[in-house]
C-alpha cells in the first residue's frame, strides 16, 4: 500500500514540464512569435523567455498549449511537429478543455512511455472523454516511427492525485513507469523481462530478423459495476478495444467496485482479476464474494458492507475465511454492517498480522470482541481502527482501555462514533489515549459527553503533538432532547465551540482543529 518514492528526473530550471500540480488558468493573447493562433512555428519560446523565473515559464507553456487548441484541426495535424516538451502542458489543457478529438490523436503520437491522467477532473462527461482517450490507443502496428523515440505503452485513466502525468524516463534496460503491473504475466514488464532474459542469452531474434508488429500496451484502469446504462456502455467499449487488439492490449484493473453483484457482466470475463489491489463490494453474497477472493493473489485492500450470510459454522463461512487467509499481502480490510458478535477472532486468527488498517463499523462487536482484537496479531501494527457504531462500552471499558494500549505505539486515525460512550468510560481510558503519541485524527462524535468531560479530554490531548483533527460529540446540554438534531440549541453549541478554541489558544495548539458534525 505504502511505496518507495519513485525515481524523479529534475527538469532544466528555465523549461519547466507540468505533471498533475495546481498550475495558473488565466487567459491571456497568445505571444507575437510564438505562436499565431493556427500554426506553430519550431521555436516555442525566445532566447529572452527562457530567462525567466520558473513559474512564469510554466504560463507560457499554458498560453501556447491554449494558442494551439484555439484551431484545434491545425494543431492535430501539427502534432508531429512540436517538441514533445509541449505534449504534456497541451495534454492536461486539452482533457480540461474536453478536446475529445485532439486527447484522442495525442494519445495515438503520445512521445513517451507512459500517460496518467492523474489529478485531472473532466469538464464534461468523464466516461467520453475516457473513450477518446482509450481509442487513440495504437492497437494496430503504427506505419510511421516518430523521430522522437519510444511511443506510449500504458495509459492509466484512473483518478490518482498524486500520479504525474507522465513518469520521470531512466536509463534503465526496461523503461520506468511507477504504475506498471507488476503481477500478471500479461503485463508488458513480465513480457519485456523474459524478452530481455532472452536477449541476454544470446538466443532468437539476432536482428536480421522482424520483431513483432505490435508491441505490447498496458490499459489501467478503475472499474465500477453499479448498473448504470453508461457504465455498462463503457465496459462495453473496453471488452471492443481489448478484442481489436487481438492480445496485444493487457486490461489492468487495480480497483474494483461491485454494487450488487450482477447476473452476467462481460467486463468480469476480460479482467486478471489477480491485477486487483482493491476491492469493493456491497450487498452480494457471502458465496460470491468468495468466489472471487479465490481468483485475487495481491489484494491490498477489502472493503464489504451488507454482505448477508446465516452460520458462522457453516461452509459458506469458512470458504469465505480459507480465501482471506490467502491474502498475504493485505494491509486495509473494512467489513461494515458484517455481522461478527463474539466472532472477531475467527476473521482475525486467517488475517496477516501486518494488518494496518481495519474497519469494523455496525459489526455487533462485544467486549470479548474487543479483548480478543487487542490480544491479536494485527494490535500492534494499526495504524488506523474505525469501531463506530458497536456498544463496546456497556457496562465495562477494560477491554477497549487493554487495546489502546497495544495500539499506542502505532496508532494514527481512531475513529469511536456512537458507541455509547459515557464520562465514567472515557475518564477510564483518557491516560491510555493521551498515550497513543502517533495519534494524528480521533473521533467520538454521537456519544453522551457532558461539557465538563469534554473540557477535560482537550487538556489531556492537547499534550499529543501530531494531534490535529478532533471530530467530537455536541454535548448533551446542547439538546433538549439527547442526539435528536431537531432539538440542538446552536447557541449553546456556539458557547461550547467558542470554549475549545480559547482552551486550544491558551495550550499554544491553535494548529489543533476540534469540530463536530453539524459544522
Amino acid at each position: 500500500m505504502w511505496e518507495p518514492e519513485p525515481l524523479r528526473r529534475q527538469a532544466p530550471p528555465t523549461l519547466r514540464l507540468v505533471g498533475c500540480e495546481a498550475r495558473e488558468r488565466e487567459e491571456r493573447a497568445p505571444i507575437p512569435g510564438v505562436l499565431d493562433g493556427s500554426r506553430f512555428f519550431p521555436t516555442l519560446l525566445p532566447i529572452g523567455f527562457m530567462k525567466m523565473e520558473q513559474k512564469t515559464t510554466v504560463t507560457l507553456l499554458e498560453l501556447a498549449a491554449k494558442s494551439l487548441l484555439s484551431n484545434e484541426p491545425a494543431a492535430i495535424h501539427a502534432l508531429g511537429e512540436i517538441p514533445r516538451d509541449l505534449f504534456v502542458p497541451l495534454f492536461n489543457t486539452a482533457f480540461l478543455g474536453g478536446h475529445k478529438m485532439m486527447l484522442k490523436a495525442m494519445v495515438s503520437l503520445w512521445p513517451f512511455r507512459c500517460l496518467h491522467v492523474g489529478s485531472l477532473n473532466a469538464q464534461e462527461s468523464c466516461y467520453d472523454i475516457l473513450e477518446a482517450m482509450v481509442d487513440g490507443l495504437p492497437i494496430h502496428p503504427a506505419q510511421n516511427s516518430s523521430f522522437w523515440g519510444p511511443k506510449l505503452r500504458i495509459l492509466d485513466i484512473r483518478h490518482d492525485p498524486d500520479c504525474e502525468t507522465t513518469c520521470s524516463e531512466i536509463h534503465t534496460t526496461l523503461p520506468f513507469c511507477t504504475q506498471s503491473c507488476i503481477y500478471s504475466q500479461c503485463s508488458i514488464l513480465k513480457i519485456e523481462e523474459a524478452q530481455h532474459g532472452v536477449r541476454c542469452l544470446g538466443i532468437g531474434n539476432s536482428g536480421s530478423e522482424p520483431q513483432s508488429a505490435q508491441e505490447p500496451m498496458e490499459l489501467v484502469v478503475a472499474i465500477s459495476l453499479n448498473g448504470t446504462l453508461r457504465t455498462e456502455q463503457f465496459h462495453s467499449f473496453l471488452c471492443t478495444k481489448v478484442q481489436q487488439s487481438f492480445g496485444s492490449l493487457h486490461l489492468c484493473c487495480r480497483h474494483l467496485q461491485i454494487d450488487g453483484m450482477p447476473a452476467h457482466n462481460s467486463i468480469l470475463q476480460f479482467l486478471d482479476l489477480g491485477c486487483i489491489d482493491h476491492l469493493e463490494m456491497y450487498q452480494a453474497c457471502l458465496s460470491e464474494v468468495t468466489s472471487l477472493l479465490a481468483r485475487m493473489t495481491h489484494l491490498n485492500s477489502l472493503s464489504l458492507s451488507n454482505i448477508p450470510f446465516t452460520f458462522y459454522k457453516g461452509r459458506k463461512f469458512r470458504s469465505f475465511l480459507h480465501q482471506l487467509g490467502r491474502l498475504d499481502s493485505l494491509q486495509e480490510l473494512s467489513l461494515a454492517s458484517f455481522c461478527l458478535a463474539d466472532q472477531l477472532h475467527k476473521v482475525l486468527r486467517v488475517l496477516p498480522p501486518h494488518l494496518r488498517i481495519l474497519y469494523l463499523p455496525f459489526c455487533g462487536l462485544s467486549n470479548r470482541d474487543v479483548t480478543l482484537l487487542s490480544q491479536s496479531s494485527q494490535a500492534t501494527h494499526l495504524t488506523v481502527l474505525n469501531l463506530s457504531n458497536n456498544r463496546i462500552f456497556s457496562g465495562v471499558f477494560e477491554p477497549f482501555q487493554s487495546l489502546l494500549e497495544k495500539v499506542s505505539g502505532t496508532l494514527q486515525h481512531l475513529e469511536i462514533n456512537n458507541c455509547m460512550l459515557t464520562d465514567s468510560a472515557l475518564s477510564a481510558i483518557l491516560p491510555a489515549l493521551s498515550r497513543c503519541t502517533h495519534l494524528r485524527v480521533l473521533s467520538f462524535a454521537f456519544n453522551p459527553i457532558t461539557m465538563p468531560m469534554l473540557k477535560s479530554v482537550l487538556q489531556h490531548l492537547t499534550s499529543l503533538m501530531k494531534l490535529k483533527r478532533v471530530i467530537y460529540p455536541v454535548p448533551v446540554h446542547c439538546y433538549e432532547e439527547w442526539n435528536f438534531q431537531d432539538s440542538l440549541d446552536r447557541q449553546k453549541l456556539a458557547e461550547v465551540q467558542a470554549q475549545l478554541q480559547a482552551m486550544l489558544h491558551g495550550a499554544q495548539q491553535d494548529n489543533m482543529n476540534w469540530v463536530t458534525y453539524s459544522e
